[in-house]
């Protein structure tokens, strides 16, 4: 995005069952790199992004219960999701996905920034988690201000920690 462009409408709604659809493939398009490596029987790709899609859905509900997951609209048009736990010590980025023509035009970052205010307000930790092998990922958070705490397996744990005057 070059600082001339203007910042899209991004707007926020609760998701519903409705979403399930574009909710996975919206899941299909942040794996389409990685599943690209692999061949495929017939059915076994589709087979397998379910399954992940569920197991992820499964896990941060169980995690997180309470947790804000949101569909991302760009001028009312669906184009990826936020979802977001907090606990009394950390607000916690479970997923943000944009399908990729919504990539790079500054939702994400617009996004991010109100997360890491609400943070600030609340006194708490923000943090995520990113594959380790997501180089384009782990630079736009490092450029946010996010440091690695904890690189564990495939994943790179990253904090955000807001500068208060007090410090």
């Amino acid at each position: 995005m070059t600082s001339d462009s203007p910042l899209p409408n991004v707007t926020l709604r609760s998701v519903t069952a409705d979403d399930d659809a574009f909710l996975l493939a919206l899941y299909g398009s942040t794996r389409a790199e990685e599943l690209g490596q692999v061949e495929w029987a017939e059915g076994q790709q589709e087979a397998f992004l379910r399954w992940q899609f569920d197991m992820q859905r499964r896990e941060y509900d169980a995690r997180f219960p309470d947790a804000r997951h949101q569909l991302i609209l760009i001028d009312d048009e669906p184009a990826g999701r936020i979802w977001v736990g907090e606990d009394k010590e950390q607000i916690r980025l479970l997923d943000i996905s944009l399908l990729p023509q919504f990539q790079k035009h500054g939702a994400g970052t617009k996004l991010l920034r109100e997360l890491m205010d609400e943070a600030a307000r609340a006194g708490k930790l923000l943090r995520h988690m990113v594959f380790v092998l997501n180089n384009d990922a782990h630079r736009f958070y490092e450029r946010l201000g996010f440091v690695v705490i904890e690189d564990v397996g495939a994943y790179k744990h990253m904090e955000y920690r807001a500068v208060t005057s007090d410090e």
